[in-house]
């Protein structure tokens, strides 16, 4: 293998491990959004929702 070649692959090797470690990282750091407690609670239209008493 040549020079070049060597130097491209070693390049695209290290691009691409760089990326996926960022956005793994990126992923695992987010934190968790909050989600209603039932599927009722996530509905737009008022009629369908359940009364709170």
């Amino acid at each position: 293998m040549n020079t070049s070649a060597l130097i491209v692959m070693l390049t695209t090797l290290t691009l691409v491990t760089g990326l996926m470690i960022y956005f793994f990282v990126r992923v695992l750091s987010t934190p968790p959004r909050p989600e209603p407690d039932s599927y009722i609670d996530n509905d737009d239209e008022a009629d369908r929702q359940v009364p709170k008493h």
